[in-house]
């Protein structure tokens, strides 16, 4: 205990004057974890005092970070607008037809139907004119569709930003007329793929389609495929069409002005036809040679030229007949090309002029008389005596009905069916001077009688055929037997159902004009049957030969020479003495005959010379009677119109069979006749006179009257 002195105990009372200095606060050693607390206060500056906490700094808001949230926000909407444009586009085009199966459709063939001298008569197919590329084309015609329909086309890639703004401001500036917008390829894409309906869905389709196009067709064959597929109205698809329906040419011959019209008129083909409107299709047009001058298509003094000649389109004359004779070339060209697959040239016998003269003589005295006579159509066919068709109308206006009477209607020939009865009289041994009586016929009740009511007695047969007269018709016709009337006609080209009844000799079965003036080219040609015929040959547009008509063709012999002969001495007695006196042409040989069925229905005329056969018919549609009208007055009034035309100019040509003709040998009533002595030597011995047939033709044609 040694240093116990030195202890000293704890003492908590401080002394005086140092109790206010005594410090009973812990040390950062003395505090829990006392290490890092000397860290951070060495940190601070050992023991001396600490720092004070910094003051948090406040955000700041700016303007800048407002813009940037817009543009990130307008990026977002943007992504999401293409994502979901792309969805729509990817949609519509799913209702395409795969992208690599995709091909253009092929054009319809066109038919273009030609005159016997190389211009048209008509286009028939679906699209009314033929394929042209950009090299037949006059310049100035595809620029004036560039010109006002996409001026930027050689620039755009199938679709035009630039014109769809261009198309809306103006529409909303209200400046000049709503504006599409669609380019030539969109508007190509359109008529080749897609309907016409106005849709947002058609116009995804036609975007995408353009694109193709553009893709895999250069601008100028997409320039031409435009061309040849744009509708311009009245049926027109394509610039060759509608050249040819507005202006009566090829698109290869129209003027600027011309030019300017069609390509103005696609927009509004209804409004804007310069057939229907001159007024807006020239404001249009003017619109278009502006539109060409500003680009510097063409010059100021072509600009000046056309302004100053503005385009006339050209009118269908009458009837437009020759529409007539190309519905007739459609209806039989299947029988010799077939299918037809790609545009075609069909070669026709029609001549213009006598297709024009046909048309303008009938429309004349249909305009004249008609109402006088209560008559309201009528057709006319006109053939060379091989059966090459000349002229055909089918009725009085095509506009107004397309019905082709010429070769579909059949009606009664009323009297014109009686040759065929002389004729298969003559075959069996009659001869034009030979008599019968004229009179009284009854036949089971029924009583034909003579057009005028009355009874001439004994009259030779060319008198007789020459005046029309009834009664003898029929007693022939039952003399020789119906049925072999029946295949007379029939061995000569008609073939329509015929019956074999007395009531034949006037003409009571029902035939087509067309077949009827057929018939009679056997007497014209000197005896040979035809077949009617109206296409020559067919080509491609590129000249490959499809069909050309044989040399030779027809029926072969028919006719007998000497019957032939003794047909036309008679038959020519109709201009002489008969029926058809008004209808003869001085200076030229003619037969014929006239025909008028015996309530007035209907009334036809048929007659030729060595070189023309033509035929008549007037009547009404619904088969209501005429007042009066004859075979030997309106109908053969027509038919002298036409013939004095189409034999203008041209050398007389003998009737077949007139040198057998033996004027100054007089026979008697009954007796033979030494002017056809020689009859029965021809081609055909097989008809030759039966003398004892001859001798006893009152007693047959008695036993057949009572025996029916």
């Amino acid at each position: 205990m040694a240093n116990g002195r030195d202890r000293r105990e704890p003492v908590f009372d401080a002394p005086a004057g140092e109790a206010g200095g005594l410090d009973f606060r812990l040390s950062p050693e003395d505090r829990a974890g006392g290490t890092m607390a000397r860290r951070r206060a060495s940190s601070n500056g050992g023991d001396g005092p600490r720092r004070p906490p910094r003051p948090r700094k406040a955000k700041r808001k700016s303007g800048r970070s407002f813009f940037s949230k817009l543009v990130y926000a307008g990026l977002v909407l943007c992504l999401w607008g293409v994502i979901g444009v792309g969805g729509v586009v990817a949609y519509y085009a799913s209702q395409l037809p795969p992208i690599d199966q995709l091909t253009v459709p092929k054009r319809p063939p066109n038919i273009a139907i030609m005159a016997s001298d190389g211009s048209l008569l008509a286009n028939r197919g679906e699209t009314g004119g033929r394929t042209v590329t950009l090299k037949e084309l006059p310049p100035y015609l595809p620029k004036a569709f560039v010109a006002i329909e996409d001026r930027r086309f050689y620039d755009h890639f199938g679709i035009d930003p630039t014109g769809i703004a261009r198309a809306v401001y103006r529409n909303l500036a209200h400046k000049g007329g709503l504006q599409g917008g669609s380019t030539l390829t969109q508007q190509l894409a359109k008529n080749l793929f897609l309907t016409q309906e106005r849709t947002a869905s058609r116009k995804i389709q036609e975007a995408i389609l353009a694109l193709w196009l553009e893709r895999n067709y250069s601008k100028d064959q997409i320039l031409e495929l435009y061309l040849n597929r744009v509708y311009f109205g009245a049926g027109a698809y394509g610039v060759e069409a509608a050249a040819q329906r507005y202006y009566g040419k090829s698109a290869r011959n129209v003027s600027l002005s011309e030019a300017a019209v069609l390509a103005g008129l696609v927009q509004s083909p209804s409004r804007l036809a310069p057939n229907r409107n001159p007024e807006r299709a020239q404001a249009r047009a003017e619109l278009v040679i502006a539109a060409m001058n500003e680009l510097g298509f063409i010059t100021p003094g072509m600009t000046k030229t056309a302004l100053g000649a503005p385009a006339e389109p050209v009118h269908a004359n009458g009837a437009g007949s020759a529409n007539y004779a190309a519905d007739y070339v459609m209806d039989v060209l299947d029988d010799f090309v077939g299918n037809v697959e790609s545009d075609i040239v069909v070669s026709t016998t029609i001549e213009p002029s006598l297709q024009a003269t046909a048309e303008r003589v009938l429309v004349e005295e249909l305009d004249a008389k008609g109402q006088k006579f209560n008559v309201s159509q009528g057709a006319f066919v006109a053939l060379q005596p091989d059966g090459a068709v000349k002229a055909l109308v089918g009725g009085r206006n095509y506009e107004t009905s397309q019905f082709n009477r010429a070769t579909t209607a059949r009606r009664q020939p009323g009297s014109s069916f009686k040759p065929f009865v002389y004729l298969t009289a003559v075959e069996r041994g009659y001869t034009p001077d030979m008599v019968l009586e004229d009179g009284p016929v009854n036949l089971g009740g029924w009583a034909p009688k003579n057009y005028d009511r009355k009874y001439r007695g004994p009259i030779a047969l060319r008198d007789a055929l020459a005046l029309s007269l009834n009664t003898i018709a029929v007693k022939l016709n039952m003399e020789v037997g119906p049925k072999n009337v029946v295949q007379t006609a029939q061995r000569l080209g008609i073939s329509s159902p015929l019956q074999a009844n007395g009531s034949l000799a006037l003409g009571t079965s029902e035939v087509t004009p067309l077949e009827l003036v057929s018939a009679y080219a056997a007497f014209a040609n000197g005896g040979t049957g035809v077949l009617p015929y109206v296409i020559s040959q067919v080509k491609t547009t590129d000249g490959k030969l499809i069909y050309k008509r044989p040399g030779a063709g027809g029926l072969g012999r028919v006719i007998d020479a000497s019957a032939v002969a003794m047909m036309n001495e008679m038959m020519h007695n109709t201009f002489v003495v008969g029926t058809a006196r008004s209808a003869q042409v001085p200076g030229w040989p003619m037969a014929g005959k006239t025909g008028t069925t015996d309530d007035y229905k209907d009334a036809w005329f048929v007659g030729f010379t060595g070189n023309l056969v033509a035929g008549v018919w007037l009547g009404n549609d619904d088969g209501t009677l005429t007042k009066r009208v004859s075979g030997g007055n309106l109908p053969s009034e027509v038919w002298h119109n036409f013939m004095k035309v189409a034999l203008k100019d041209k050398q007389p040509v003998p009737l077949p069979g007139s040198e057998r003709f033996r004027d100054d040998v007089p026979v008697a009533n009954g007796g033979s006749d030494s002017r056809y002595a020689n009859a029965g030597t021809g081609d055909n011995a097989w008809i030759q006179p039966a003398p004892q047939r001859r001798a006893s033709r009152e007693k047959n044609f008695f036993e057949k009257l009572f025996g029916l």
